[in-house]
């Protein structure tokens, strides 16, 4: 993020209020962009469905079949993602940017293996055609690379190639839906996953050209980066259990007696469902904020602070400089924290009283659901802003146990209470986010009190690079990599091998 971070200080640094406004909307687009592009694409599908004639039941099949697919590869593609962000940063720090285009593809290819097994498996079950199957299968395989690339795309400056991307994939996704929809009348379901899959595609291949643009070609195994598992375990556990507290307690409550099966293993929960994506939409301004302003404003206090170190600054200048430092990220971070209480109140007030006259069918207990997941996903974001800046000091054991506790409270309570009264569902999502706000701020709190001490104290004396089952497989393929390179440079012949062999 420090990448985006710095081009977005150039760009808040022009006066006026247009240039506000653009830099407001940069930060959105690149932050936000990919869960709008999925919304807008989900709401051009409903439209588009009611357009060609299609029934209730087949606009469900194709929502809930696109959602689980969502949800599978954001689940799968988490898991590496920070591990990834952290080896890219490694490596530019570095200057080592060739070793970073190797690792996208094997994570990619990782990720697709992987994940194509576990979904095509769980498809495979799931009461759907064949040909739905395939679709599925084909979507999935696209967000898994898109996901992964927006990771890789935090070091890219090109806000406008990633704005025209997202524009020209939404509306070749819309144009696509209609013309086999409304234009050639073909059936409904496999048109529009399709013109869905045509969306992403798009996506996919620009995004890819921004990559190869910025970052070299590379001459390394694309396994290299799976030493950064050993190194960083915590990273992975992150990942996971974010996705899983995040989600999980939408899948308790599709199992729950409000659940409802829309066909073979797919299932959804309209009355929670509908509140929860409404709701989910709150978050927005923190995602964006914390971008603009704690991370454009704080990390030079960061940066300068261990700077010091590095320059042989004296004790004094770096007590000062990690006061300042301090200073501005209790700053930022209450800033951040007040907007998105104040937004958390008005999305209440007014959802509360303009969306009961929405086609969407929501009644005085869905409203109440509503309400209550405001404040969960309000604390699930003002929790996930500290345990960012945990990262951003290396305080990956707390990171992770934060993130755990925000899965098993969220999710044990949702499941405890799935088939009590409607009006207690989403109470344990918002304890949840309660428990994950409280558990990192003051874990973030102990850690910064000590932070001399862990940068100066708590690494060992000797290096010992850590030597686990990740670290031997990456130096494996390196190997097998150096070797098959070298032979061909040198021109080297089959005997010529089998005497290199021996």
């Amino acid at each position: 993020m420090a990448g985006i971070g710095f081009e977005l200080k150039k760009l808040f640094a022009k006066k006026g209020l247009f240039a506000k406004m653009r830099a407001y909307t940069y930060a959105g687009i690149v932050c936000a962009g990919p869960m709008i592009l999925g919304l807008l694409l989900l709401i051009g599908l409903q439209i588009m469905g009611q357009m060609a004639g299609a029934d209730q039941h087949v606009r469900e099949v194709l929502n809930s079949m696109i959602t689980y697919t969502l949800l599978f590869s954001l689940i799968a593609t988490n898991t590496f993602s920070l591990v990834t962000t952290r080896y890219t940063a490694d490596m530019l720090f570095m200057n080592q940017q060739k070793k970073i285009l190797p690792s996208f593809f094997g994570s990619v290819s990782i990720l697709l293996i992987i994940g194509e097994i576990v979904y095509g498996i769980f498809l495979h079950f799931a009461g759907i055609s064949l040909l739905y199957q395939l679709l599925c299968l084909i979507l999935f395989g696209e967000l898994v690379v898109v996901w992964t690339e927006i990771d890789y795309l935090t070091a890219i400056k090109d806000f406008r190639g990633i704005i025209l991307t997202f524009a020209i994939a939404l509306v070749c996704s819309w144009a696509v839906g209609l013309a086999l929809t409304l234009g050639l009348h073909l059936s409904t379901i496999p048109s529009l996953f399709f013109s869905v899959c045509f969306g992403y595609g798009i996506m996919l291949v620009r995004y890819y050209i921004l990559m190869i643009r910025y970052f070299p070609e590379g001459h390394c195994s694309s396994l290299s980066f799976l030493k950064w598992l050993d190194e960083y375990p915590q990273l992975v556990c992150v990942g996971l259990f974010v996705s899983l507290g995040l989600f999980g307690h939408l899948v308790i409550m599709w199992c729950s007696d409000y659940g409802v099966q829309v066909q073979g293993l797919f299932y959804g929960a309209p009355t929670y469902d509908i509140p929860a994506l409404l709701a989910f939409f709150s978050i927005l301004a923190t995602t964006i904020n914390f971008v603009t302003s704690v991370e454009v404003n704080f990390y030079p206090k960061y940066r300068n602070y261990f700077s010091l170190f590095n320059d042989a600054g004296s004790l004094k200048d770096i007590e000062q400089a990690q006061k300042e430092m301090n200073a501005t990220l209790v700053q930022e971070l209450t800033y951040t924290y007040a907007r998105q209480f104040f937004v958390t109140i008005v999305f209440i007030v007014l959802g509360t009283m303009f969306l009961p006259y929405l086609p969407l069918g929501l009644t005085e207990d869905m409203l109440g659901i509503y309400r209550i997941l405001c404040m969960g996903y309000a604390f699930y974001s003002v929790g996930n802003c500290a345990m960012l800046i945990e990262l951003y000091f290396n305080d990956y054991r707390d990171a992770a146990v934060s993130c755990l506790v925000y899965m098993a409270v969220t999710c044990i309570l949702t499941f405890v209470f799935r088939n009590y009264n409607l009006k207690y569902a989403g109470v344990g999502f918002l304890i949840g986010g309660i428990a994950f706000t409280a558990y990192t701020l003051i874990s973030l709190r102990i850690w910064i009190k000590h932070l001399m001490y862990h940068v100066l104290c708590s690494q060992p004396v000797v290096a010992v690079e850590k030597k686990g089952v990740w670290t031997k497989l990456a130096d494996r393929a390196e190997k097998r990599y150096q070797k098959k390179y070298w032979r061909q440079d040198h021109d080297v012949t089959s005997d010529e091998d089998d005497i290199l062999e021996e």
